[in-house]
């Protein structure tokens, strides 16, 4: 099975950048996104309710801001969760979830504090919200992936400039640390997990020439429960749909 999780930038942005034609040769079963940027009236038919997908989204209540989807295969056997109980993250799209027989998948977008302390502060609270909705994930016993753009770089081998960067919105100590008690947890950084060495990029800043002498952030994320294997995950740095470049994870469920 293959999971798939990409931040758009703007969904009908990344249309006009051969998201289709890059999703038919992706082939996920399932397909998580983040920043859509869109809702049902913005959106033509064939992207709200594409053909063969099972699809549940997530819009900000602002329009033209956040949103989060995910798009399934699964038909029928799909069951849908909108939102993770946080007044304010479910009213700016920040989660949505499918639950299949064996599995659970959900596409998440957490704040980015980048913009100054007010959003920083709304980031710490997000983060603190939903700590607690990953240990009661855990605490289920089913298999499942949280996917997404989740805005911070783990360590130095997660970020261009380490040292540069080390007192800015997504790797300050907190963040850094909140992903450490993440995986004391029991939570699994697949990437990481597969690719050890790896020094790998999944966002890149528009300034300068960053994504041309790959000066990235790897910020998009897939973590897993234990009871998930992982075969392969890889970045798709050449897709070129969006700041962003598709994570891919291909997994078994025993």
């Amino acid at each position: 099975m293959r999971i798939t999780t990409l931040n758009v930038n703007g969904l009908r942005s990344a249309d006009r950048k051969g998201f289709r034609t890059w999703l038919n040769a992706a082939n996920p079963d399932v397909l998580c996104l983040q920043e859509v940027r869109a809702d049902a009236e913005s959106l033509e038919p064939a992207l709200w309710t594409p053909e063969g997908w099972s699809v549940r989204w997530n819009p900000a209540e602002k329009k033209g801001y956040s949103g989060t989807a995910v798009w399934t295969k699964a038909g029928a056997e799909a069951r849908f969760t909108v939102g993770t109980g946080h007044a304010r993250g479910d009213l700016e799209g920040r989660a949505v979830g499918v639950h299949l027989p064996k599995l659970d998948v959900w596409s998440i977008y957490m704040p980015s504090g980048s913009s100054g302390p007010d959003r920083q502060a709304w980031k710490f609270e997000y983060m603190d919200h939903i700590f607690p909705w990953f240990q009661a994930i855990l605490a289920s016993g089913r298999p499942a992936l949280v996917c997404g753009d989740i805005n911070i770089a783990h360590t130095a081998m997660d970020i261009k400039n380490a040292k540069s960067n080390a007192k800015n919105s997504g790797f300050l100590p907190e963040e850094r640390a909140w992903l450490d008690q993440l995986k004391g947890m029991g939570w699994r950084d697949v990437f990481r997990e597969a690719n050890p060495t790896s020094q790998a990029y999944s966002w890149w800043s528009a300034r300068g020439q960053a994504r041309a002498n790959d000066v990235g952030w790897r910020i998009d994320h897939i973590w897993a429960t234990p009871g998930v294997r992982v075969n392969a995950v890889s970045i798709e740095r050449a897709a070129g749909l969006s700041d962003h470049a598709p994570v891919h994870a291909d997994i078994e469920i025993p």
